[in-house]
């Protein structure tokens, strides 16, 4: 049977492509899209998910929740927590008091490198834990409350 007729190991020379690629590009920052890996390889999703998994069980790369796959390089710290935690952080970060406005989806979507949906299901969190008032269309969300140490924002 022709190697191409099967699809059996293909996700695995899939990942080593793009770990070489990755090795060899010190700036690389995310994994190419999933579209592009299954145009250039002429593979379906779900190859192209299977390359990206073993990368993940390498310790190469991780999924990032609205965003492409990001990079994991050894030493490099990134921020794990629950968009909700480190946008509620802000709050204190920026020194906001309750009634001050809050930063818009926008404006939160490029400082955390995330798609507006995801930002908007953050938010919403935020809002059901108190700590912002609602937004809307033309709406600004404003500080209701102060977060404190012990809020659960993963409900």
């Amino acid at each position: 049977m022709p190697e191409q007729a099967s699809p059996r190991g293909t996700f695995l020379r899939i990942a080593a492509h793009i770990n070489g690629q990755i090795a060899a590009d010190p700036g690389m920052k995310e994994l190419p899209a999933l579209a592009d890996v299954m145009a250039e390889y002429m593979v379906s999703r779900g190859v192209a998910l299977r390359a990206f998994r073993v990368l993940q069980q390498e310790g190469v790369a991780e999924p990032v929740p609205g965003a492409r796959w990001r990079v994991v390089r050894p030493g490099e710290s990134v921020d794990r927590r629950p968009l909700a935690e480190r946008i509620a952080e802000l709050i204190t970060a920026e020194g906001l008091n309750v009634g001050a406005a809050f930063l818009s989806e926008g404006e939160l979507s490029d400082r955390f490198k995330v798609s507006r949906p995801t930002i908007s299901k953050a938010l919403a969190q935020l809002e059901a834990a108190g700590l912002l008032t609602e937004g809307g269309q033309g709406k600004r969300r404003s500080v209701r409350a102060l977060p404190s140490q012990q809020e659960d924002l993963k409900s």
